[in-house]
């Protein structure tokens, strides 16, 4: 099987980085996408418990969701492509990231907050140098979370037609080639790696410049 990997490379090299690209730049948008929307509903939802508790649950109860599910759900609505396959992979990672972005601003001290609200900070200093600086670190996490779910969903974008590692994956298992089994899922594995450890490293240092 060594053989038939190092041929791969040697005759393929190519085909492999076309999909690896399209992998990496379909799980960052959804990231991004999931983001821009996660962050802001999380510190919404941390401002007014009552939004808090809704989203909350809805956010544990779309975590249930297989991310198949999802894809074949919005084939009918949307069709097949790209398209599809970003809005549920940001489907999927909009959980987590409102899930921690919330316990992040649960977890400030109230003193911290009474403190800064006593030497006569407004709102809008609270939020930009307190609030978000400490709740930083559990926002992060989210973020890693859902980054680890988008890596390992967007591989099953290939059965609507998004593309990306997902490709040698399903290649390999109709034509029983493992050497594209090995190929495809080791670097989707190794990405998960990759990333859980930058994102360690990133949360690491928010947490030193802020504890």
């Amino acid at each position: 099987m060594l053989k038939q990997i190092i041929e791969y490379f040697q005759t393929d090299a190519s085909e492999f980085t076309g999909y690896l690209v399209q992998h990496i730049k379909l799980s960052l948008i959804a990231l991004i996408i999931a983001i821009c929307i996660g962050i802001p509903l999380g510190y919404f939802s941390y401002r007014n418990k009552k939004v808090g508790e809704v989203l909350t649950t809805s956010s544990q109860l779309l975590r249930i969701i297989p991310s198949l599910a999802v894809l074949f759900i919005l084939i009918p609505i949307i069709g097949v492509g790209e398209l599809p396959a970003l809005i549920a992979l940001t489907f999927l990672a909009i959980p987590p990231i409102i899930m921690n972005t919330i316990l992040g601003f649960n977890e400030i001290p109230a003193i911290t907050l009474e403190v800064a609200r006593g030497i006569g900070m407004n709102q809008k200093q609270l939020r930009n140098r307190i609030e978000f600086p400490l709740a930083a670190p559990y926002i992060l996490n989210g973020i890693k979370l859902a980054l680890v779910e988008i890596i390992a969903s967007a591989t099953l974008a290939t059965y609507i037609g998004a593309g990306g590692l997902g490709t040698l994956i399903f290649t390999g298992l109709g034509l029983y080639r493992m050497d594209l089994l090995v190929i495809g899922g080791g670097t989707v594995a190794l990405l998960s790696l990759l990333s859980m450890a930058l994102m360690d490293l990133l949360i690491e240092k928010v947490g030193e410049n802020h504890g």
